[in-house]
């Protein structure tokens, strides 16, 4: 593949628009079929590098909301964000999480996907563990009628996710945003506390 190949029109329009990254024009997709953010909305983005999501619920948010973005890995600081290096699967960070919001979650959103170590099968099931945390994790955070967000890949485990999904929230939906790679296998689930 040639260099910069890759950069397709979503990656491209990012890069113009100042977006951290192209998964943005999926989460605004989702937002505007499923009303995620309002303003003043207290927000957590899980497995948030390199930051696109919570640029854009910080956006969203604004005046007066609160976006709590966490990832495993260091992520550069951006306006409207507390940034906090945890890991998901660590339960003090749930806690820190909580204590930090003060109250509940109006959305988590969580586009969480594994390091690719080119085993499908292995990669498959690491992301289902993730989304199973993240879901895990909005259930302990959300307030009633609060948004949940993830990323799926259509293969093993990912119906007994959604059933799962099913019985922890209400009104859940699968959507599969424009933005997504054609080639991809990735859906998103959205669903109420």
């Amino acid at each position: 593949m040639k260099a910069g190949a890759w950069a397709d029109h979503w990656t491209r329009r990012a890069r113009a628009e100042g977006w951290r990254s192209r998964a943005v024009y999926k989460l605004e997709e989702l937002d505007r079929r499923d009303r995620i953010f309002s303003r003043g909305g207290r927000i957590v983005d899980l497995g948030a590098a390199p930051g696109g999501w919570s640029q854009y619920a910080a956006r969203r948010v604004a005046p007066g909301g609160l976006v709590l973005a966490m990832d495993i890995e260091p992520m550069e600081p951006l306006a409207g964000v507390r940034v906090i290096q945890g890991d998901i699967a660590d339960p003090a960070a749930i806690a820190d999480l909580r204590r930090m919001l003060d109250g509940p979650a109006d959305a988590v959103i969580s586009d969480l996907a594994p390091k690719l170590s080119g085993n499908r099968v292995r990669d498959q099931a690491v992301s289902m563990e993730l989304a199973a945390m993240a879901l895990e994790a909005a259930l302990t955070l959300l307030s009633p009628g609060g948004a949940f967000v993830t990323k799926l890949f259509q293969g093993a485990g990912f119906e007994a996710f959604v059933a799962a999904a099913r019985a922890g929230l209400r009104k859940v939906r699968l959507r599969t945003p424009g933005a997504s790679r054609k080639a991809s296998r990735e859906t998103y689930l959205v669903g109420r506390a």
